[in-house]
């Protein structure tokens, strides 16, 4: 690795920093705004699961843009979208500008300035076997903007209020716009893939992914992560203050969050260079089920919870570069960034769910208790998910073996080596390709 590797993977840790900062911070807009518009906390909860929603949704869109055009213009273009979000927030006066800012743009535009695109420049800046660590390196640094975001988005909604607040974000957002000069570039396949990999297209590869087991179980997975982390997020700071809790305790906790999560994401992203990662992600969702379950338990207190966001920090998003990392082994870096928007898309399926449904079931009932049971729930059942992963290369199909093997089954034979039920069946242009190479091949 050169020193302009190096200096990429920090740029692109910088940018990852100041959007999630900015991102894992709404939590703490929450109660200002919803008593500045005199509505209650399902409406701007609403706001914040559109967010995710169309963060997910949108993800592999934008991922599959970089791809082809190149990460640069896509982040340059997401940061400016980020700006006038956070604006049109700021100058709000209807419920409806919550809904298009809070949820419709800062929700899009935060797919290009998240992990599938980020990570997809990290992952071709370094070397294969030390994958996992760099993505565990960019994530801890990134995810570190909330020892830095949090506090700072604390101490100015204290002092001036949550309009300034946003504006100062908006300020510092415009960061990211001559970084995105940096992070050019786009992913070919990576010297490692096999060369039927290399050259497949992205429908081919979309098709195999969808058959694909084990990422399917690792999609599944990362939507319990989603679930977990945006309900905290989301939701932490209004369930203290129901409970009487000093006003510094929310943006603290965050930020002791932020601070473990530094030691978690990097110890994590080291061990998935040396150990199967579907183990360590069973470990970290079973881990966080049993801190939430504790966390109930014990009377709550100042010290308390900063243990509870100490202990979930070092668990918090460790799973994002092993989850990225398992993506990039089993398909390659040619199509990562659409691949891992994916799955990152029912992370944010997740995200919208809790937060919604945290929002709906407090202003109903006054309580958030049951989800927190659902949240313990789900990381358990993660936990079973990943174990049958297997973290082998999905294989690229070979357009002349398939015809060979085709030319010689009968409809309804077996085909021979298949993990599924597939038969042979009547196609002529596959069974005229087969004999049409076999009788060049012979001649």
């Amino acid at each position: 690795m050169t020193k302009k590797n190096y200096f990429v993977i920090f740029c692109a840790s910088l940018v990852i920093l100041l959007s999630m900062g900015m991102r894992q911070s709404f939590g703490l807009f929450q109660t200002p705004i919803s008593q500045s518009f005199g509505i209650g906390i399902a409406a701007f909860s609403l706001s914040l699961a559109i967010q995710n929603l169309m963060w997910g949704l949108s993800q592999p869109l934008i991922g599959a843009l970089s791809d082809k055009f190149g990460s640069g213009k896509v982040i340059a273009t997401s940061a400016v979208l980020q700006i006038f979000g956070l604006l049109m927030l700021a100058n709000a006066e209807a419920v409806w500008e919550l809904h298009v800012s809070t949820g419709i743009i800062l929700g899009i535009s935060g797919s290009g300035l998240t992990w599938a695109v980020i990570l997809s420049v990290v992952a071709r800046n370094v070397p294969e076997n030390r994958r996992t660590l760099f993505f565990g390196i960019s994530s801890s640094i990134g995810t570190g903007g909330q020892i830095l975001i949090a506090p700072l988005n604390q101490f100015t909604i204290n002092a001036f209020g949550w309009i300034d607040a946003l504006i100062v974000m908006a300020v510092l957002m415009g960061i990211i716009i001559p970084l995105s000069v940096i992070l050019t570039g786009r992913s070919d396949g990576g010297a490692s893939s096999a060369k039927g990999r290399a050259t497949e297209g992205l429908l081919q590869t979309l098709a195999r992914a969808r058959r694909h087991r084990s990422y399917l179980y690792l999609t599944a997975g990362f939507y319990v992560c989603g679930f977990q982390v945006m309900f905290i997020m989301a939701h932490l700071p209004t369930y203290l203050m129901t409970l009487d809790m000093p006003e510094w305790l929310p943006g603290m906790t965050i930020s002791m969050i932020g601070i473990a999560n530094l030691i978690g994401t990097l110890l994590f992203g080291w061990l998935g260079d040396k150990y199967p990662k579907k183990y360590l992600l069973s470990f970290l969702y079973f881990s966080r089920s049993m801190v939430f379950a504790i966390f109930l338990m014990v009377p709550v207190s100042p010290v308390s919870v900063l243990i509870f966001g100490g202990s979930l920090g070092f668990l918090w998003l460790a799973t994002v570069p092993l989850t990225s990392a398992l993506v990039g082994h089993f398909f390659g870096l040619k199509y990562l960034a659409t691949l891992a928007g994916i799955v990152f898309a029912s992370h944010q399926l997740g995200s919208f769910t809790s937060v919604w449904l945290g929002g709906l079931l407090f202003d109903e009932t006054g309580s958030y208790t049951v989800v927190w049971q659902i949240a313990i729930a789900l990381g358990v059942l993660a936990a079973l998910i990943h174990m049958p992963i297997r973290e082998e290369p999905a294989q690229a199909p070979q357009p002349q073996l398939i015809a060979l093997v085709l030319n010689h089954l009968a409809p309804g034979d077996v085909i021979p080596g298949a993990k599924d039920d597939h038969r042979a069946g009547p196609n002529p242009n596959i069974d005229q390709f087969g004999k049409h190479q076999i009788s060049k091949q012979r001649a």
